[in-house]
């Protein structure tokens, strides 16, 4: 991997984000799986930029404001006039575990290679050092805009980027999960899969949307279509690598009562991916992505406060 002087560019959504508290009233916060991982890599210390649309209303403000606090580089969010940033509200079990009510239709992030910002993106990607996306990143756009995206991401690559993908699967961003929409997120997901070189799928996402297998077999799967390295997330059973056909399991360090598990995989990944660029293996990275995460899901929302992941992370 490059020195942690190479940027991560990562490209999806944020969106407004509403939490249920224990007493029932909802907060407010920001939030998305691509934006909550870019600010954990700045908060371990990583250069690193995020790439969206939003509107010009407070709220999407409010979003540059927090990346612009978090020291995210903002310079690849554009601002579409008479526009709002997308909304998504979180309900949460007494175990942690959450469940998503979205409003998003209408949000410019969906556009975000559609317009004349696409060519001036593709040129950022290819300075990159990493490319960071997710499953939810491809459900946003349109297929001229994934050929659009395709594209970009060969053209990093082949400037030198290496290109990290996320396979986050939510069914609501298919069709609902519906028989056509499974159809069409499975053969995007391959298609970005060829283009990665670095895969942090989640176990359970993958039975979503492939069918339950066992943790071997989901990352073999994946590494059948030319991914070199693969972190698997299993949740409290810790992660499953496979790097160069090599398979180690790395349990997470300690058992921890999750209060909200928001978050936990964009952690995690921020963890890792930090870690590799600072030198660590894989294995190491991964203790290092289980370290974050363990942190997160002990605190309300996707983006915690500071305060809670300064030891972690060493501030």
């Amino acid at each position: 991997m490059p020195s942690s002087s190479a940027t991560v560019l990562s490209i999806g959504e944020c969106m407004v984000e509403l939490a249920r508290g224990a007493d029932g009233r909802f907060s407010l916060a920001y939030g998305g799986d691509t934006f909550n991982t870019a600010v954990y890599l700045a908060r371990a210390g990583i250069s690193v930029g995020y790439a969206t649309r939003l509107g010009d209303d407070p709220y999407s403000g409010g979003i540059i404001a927090l990346a612009e606090a978090e020291a995210v580089d903002t310079r690849f969010v554009t601002r579409v006039a008479g526009r709002n940033a997308g909304l998504y509200l979180i309900e949460t079990t007494p175990g942690g575990e959450r469940s998503f009510h979205y409003w998003r239709e209408r949000a410019p992030a969906r556009e975000l290679f559609d317009g004349d910002d696409a060519t001036t993106l593709k040129e950022a990607m290819a300075r990159a050092g990493i490319v960071y996306f997710s499953g939810i990143t491809l459900s946003l756009y349109t297929d001229a805009g994934l050929d659009r995206f395709a594209d970009a991401l060969h053209h990093a690559r082949s400037s030198g980027a290496r290109i990290v993908m996320d396979g986050n699967f939510r069914p609501r961003g298919w069709d609902g999960g519906s028989t056509s929409g499974l159809e069409r997120a499975r053969a995007v997901f391959a298609r970005f899969l060829r283009l990665s070189d670095i895969a942090l799928p989640t176990l359970e996402d993958e039975h979503m949307l492939w069918g339950r297998a066992g943790a071997s077999a989901v990352a073999r799967r994946i590494a059948d279509l030319g991914v070199r390295e693969i972190a698997l997330k299993m949740g409290a059973d810790g992660g499953l690598l496979l790097v160069d056909g090599k398979e180690t399991v790395v349990p997470c360090p300690a058992v921890v009562d999750a209060v909200d598990t928001t978050a936990a995989g964009d952690s995690f990944n921020a963890g890792y991916v930090a870690a590799r660029l600072n030198g660590a293996s894989p294995a190491e990275a991964a203790l290092a992505g289980h370290r974050i995460a363990a942190v997160v899901i002990q605190h309300r929302g996707a983006v915690v406060p500071k305060s809670a992941t300064d030891a972690v992370f060493g501030a």
